[in-house]
């Protein structure tokens, strides 16, 4: 079940009329003993969780390759780019899908009160009228996901609270679904985008759906009841044909079915429903998936739509003076009207069956997608207006203006579009404030009303003022149309410039270090806390009389950028053109300032912390090896990208009685604790070696003692006393990654180490002593996990390119192109500091015997004490 990219599961769709069943429609193809496919077990729970909360919206998050991440994998009632911020979510986050994941326990939310209260970021994202609930997929110990629902709010269900024991039986049984799977050797694992499924239908449709499965393998077609009366005979007569079964469905496009169905087969299904003619001449809509995953020829499944009579109502809404279209759930455009169809500059066939974002693919701002999600997720009429780009214009800033005005529905919503001035049902044009001249000339004009919905996740994953900023430069600015940024931070009553963009060079070091006593809008905004907006340069020079302005033209406005009533800076937004600032704007830049403003402090806080840490394992790391004249030893360590940059891998020499100890290490987490965790444990190692302890003694006093400190962490470590003047070495593991050993020749062995339990949890542990033979010129290499372990790939797949890479390097020869020791640690290491996410850290020692030194008798390669 592990799914990455665009090699996600076929979509799998659910049977629209299946109100009371809930299931998606598995082929009678599938025989009865055998386990449903992974596609099936998710939209059957969705489906059934939809039903047992009385929800519009469904889904179910998994977990991800990537450690902490939660991925959604079905989506049921809302188009995929509707619910992008949410489809990615980190499990120590404040939403209630990662509470529910992390704590075991359901979380439901009645209204949009409630969610403000307990999720106020979950609620400026989604600020509409609904109820929500999570309850989370446990089978023993293991928690695999979380089910979601999406519902109205209390005040507007007409099923009352949502039945909680039906919906946690659903999720009890897609645990037990997916524990199955994964004790068949199918991690259950979500690493791709979201399947979108069409959710149970709440109104029975007029027309008919017929489904068949077609199995190229068996060249077998099976179909219901409906199926059979819409291909007009028995299935069995179709005999596992495509071109028959293509002949049936559809006589006069036969070549359009049967093109669909083998693509289908072949693992590539219609990206969107396909339209073909009945032999009555009737329209019906046709949808095609993937029921089988693995090798191809896959079965393929499909739905036949006959939409039915219904020639009287169709010819009295095309006559209608104003635009109307519909839209199903998942955004399908289902029904345009003649008028429609010229408003939107589209033919209505190039409407009708497509979805919204490729027909339409100007509604694709966020300000329109948050107008299209308040008519999905509430009650009430939804009215806004849009920018129709015309033909032959140029850039964003031509085209028609449109008022649209979308009605909710259950399972259907209707849409009216009306030309800008004409009078609408209310709230009127009038009501909603018709764009000037100039907002029509703006680029975000009429002004739109961004919620911050992808800037506040954003920002919740920003851990440096640096990211911070970026996140206001990418997400931010243009929304609003901005071009110029600048972030100020306090410091001892003085504002510094910790970020900025798009100003002349070097115009904003004459602010550098202003005290709080200046007269500048910058300053005034953090001492009074009110933002102050200036909709010219005109305006803002009138007000600070003799202030240098950077150009003549454009709008100004400045944040303040409070965290918790204590001042955090000021934020600078410059605007290329004049343009002025409605309420609502002015309202949620404020907010979002304040959002800013707790992410800079809590970046600041951060680095604090960070430099604390990174001093503290500056300290702790060994500054300089133990030396002897016959070995040579290297070491690097490359911290992880995630969190504080710091964690608990460590490699040490260490003088033994008349020999070297080789010691690397890791202990689990990351952050101050791994890291002091790891000091404690460097001093034990170093302690008993130096009292020249055996490897098995080193490894058992130190777990002994790490059992005793109970830091509730464990760590792994291998241990290899060596003999300088013999090269006799004797090795102890605890659950840690096998050394490499490269002989004189180039040829490298992953050394086969019997080791003990990893430190830290069992006092008894035993850990058995290996004897090995280290030739000179020969390498020694013990390395942590972080460098051979990758989400989503084996382990032993990335021990066998390190060897590979150790075993290619050119070492010791003096000729052009050989490395020294401390180059070989570089260059395998190279890869990881080449890449931008590491989730763990990177550790590495490598030991070798200098050439002249006399040895002794080969000892047996592998031998315990």
């Amino acid at each position: 079940m592990r799914v990455r990219g665009d090699a996600a599961h076929s979509c799998c769709v659910t049977d629209p009329t299946a109100r009371d069943e809930g299931r998606p429609m598995q082929g009678s193809a599938e025989s009865a003993d055998s386990a449903p496919g992974t596609a099936a077990v998710l939209t059957g729970a969705v489906a059934d969780a939809i039903h047992a909360a009385g929800g519009l919206v469904g889904g179910v998050y998994l977990r991800s390759s990537t450690p902490g991440v939660l991925r959604l994998a079905v989506l049921a009632g809302l188009p995929a780019p509707l619910f992008r911020p949410w489809s990615r979510l980190h499990m120590d986050r404040p939403f209630p899908v990662a509470d529910a994941f992390r704590l075991g326990v359901p979380v439901v939310l009645n209204d949009a009160t409630e969610t403000m209260r307990r999720y106020p970021q979950l609620a400026a994202g989604l600020p509409f009228r609904f109820g929500s609930v999570y309850v989370p997929v446990v089978r023993g110990t293991t928690t695999y996901g979380v089910l979601m629902v999406l519902r109205p709010s209390e005040q507007e269900a007409l099923e009352g609270l949502p039945d909680l024991d039906r919906m946690t039986a659903t999720a009890e049984r897609l645990a037990e679904a997916l524990g199955a799977l994964e004790k068949a050797g199918d991690p259950v694992v979500w690493d791709g985008p979201p399947q979108c499924v069409r959710p149970p239908a709440v109104t029975r449709l007029r027309g008919r759906i017929g489904h068949f499965v077609w199995d190229p393998a068996k060249a077998t077609v099976t179909g219901d009841d409906t199926f059979r009366d819409l291909t007009g005979g028995a299935v069995e007569d179709l005999a596992g044909s495509p071109e028959a079964l293509a002949e049936a469905v559809s006589p006069d496009d036969s070549y359009l079915v049967l093109t669909a169905l083998r693509g289908t087969a072949a693992g590539c299904p219609p990206r969107r429903p396909l339209r073909a003619r009945a032999k009555d001449g009737g329209q019906r809509l046709l949808e095609f998936w993937a029921e089988t995953s693995g090798p191809e020829p896959h079965r393929v499944g499909g739905l036949v739509v006959d939409p039915g009579p219904g020639p009287a109502a169709q010819g009295a809404t095309d006559l209608l003076p104003d635009g109307v279209f519909a839209f199903d759930r998942m955004g399908l455009i289902t029904y345009a009207n003649p008028r429609a169809a010229d408003l939107l500059g589209r033919p209505a066939q190039e409407l009708v069956g497509r979805h919204l974002w490729y027909a339409l693919p100007w509604l694709d701002r966020p300000a329109y997608e948050d107008h299209l999600r308040a008519a999905l997720l509430a009650p009430e009429p939804v009215h806004f207006q849009v920018r129709r780009p015309t033909e032959g214009t140029e850039g964003e800033n031509e085209g028609d203006w449109l008022t649209l005005s979308v009605y909710p529905g259950a399972d259907v919503l209707t849409c009216r579009v009306v030309p800008l001035g004409h009078t609408a049902e209310a709230p009127s044009l009038a009501e909603t404030s018709v764009p000037t001249a100039d907002a029509l000339n703006a680029w975000d004009a009429p002004a739109p009303v961004y919620r911050p919905i992808i800037l506040a996740i954003a920002l919740s994953e920003a851990v440096t003022a640096r990211q911070v900023s970026e996140v206001v430069m990418r997400e931010l600015l243009p929304v609003f149309g901005g071009r110029r940024l600048a972030i100020y931070l306090l410091q001892e009553r003085h504002l510094y410039l910790a970020w900025e963009t798009g100003f002349p060079p070097r115009f904003l070091s004459q602010f550098e270090g202003v005290g709080l006593d200046a007269k500048l809008p910058g300053v005034e905004t953090l001492t009074t806390g009110r933002p102050l907006f200036f909709e010219s340069m005109q305006q803002l020079a009138a007000a600070y009389p003799g202030i240098p302005l950077d150009t003549t033209e454009g709008s100004r406005a400045f944040l303040p950028l409070i965290a918790s009533g204590r001042p955090v800076g000021s934020c600078i937004l410059g605007f290329e053109r004049p343009r002025s600032f409605s309420a609502e704007e002015r309202t949620v830049l404020t907010a979002l300032a304040g959002l800013i403003a707790q992410a800079l402090e809590r970046a600041q806080r951060y680095d604090s912390e960070a430099a604390l840490a990174r001093g503290l394992q500056e300290a702790l790391l060994p500054h300089r090896l133990s030396t002897h004249p016959q070995v040579e030893t290297a070491g690097c360590y490359l911290p992880g990208t995630q969190g504080m940059d710091v964690g608990g891998d460590w490699y040490d020499v260490i003088e033994a009685g008349d020999g070297l100890a080789l010691v690397i290490g890791d202990v689990q987490g990351h952050g101050v604790q791994a890291a002091a965790t790891m000091g404690q444990l460097r001093s034990a190692v170093r302690a008993f070696a130096f009292g020249d302890h055996a490897p098995h003694q080193v490894m058992s006093g130190t777990n002994r003692l790490l059992i005793d400190l109970d830091p509730g962490q464990f760590a792994s470590c291998c241990y290899v006393r060596l003999d300088p003047v013999t090269g006799h070495a004797r090795a102890a593991r605890a659950g840690h990654p096998l050394p490499l050993l490269r002989h004189p020749d180039g040829r490298t062995d992953v050394l086969d180490l019997p080791g003990g339990l990893v430190l830290g949890v069992d006092p008894q542990a035993r850990y058995p002593v290996t004897h090995l033979r280290l030739e000179p010129g020969a390498v020694l290499a013990l390395y942590t996990d972080g460098l051979v372990e990758r989400p989503g790939a084996d382990i032993d797949d990335g021990v066998e390119a390190l060897r590979a890479a150790l075993s290619s390097v050119k070492y010791g020869t003096g000729g052009r192109g050989s490395l020294s020791l401390t180059g070989i640690a570089d260059r395998l290491i190279e890869p990881a500091r080449r890449t931008a996410d590491r989730p763990d850290d990177i550790a590495v020692l490598l030991a070798t015997r200098l050439h002249g030194t006399e040895g002794i008798d080969d000892v047996d390669d592998v031998g315990a004490l």
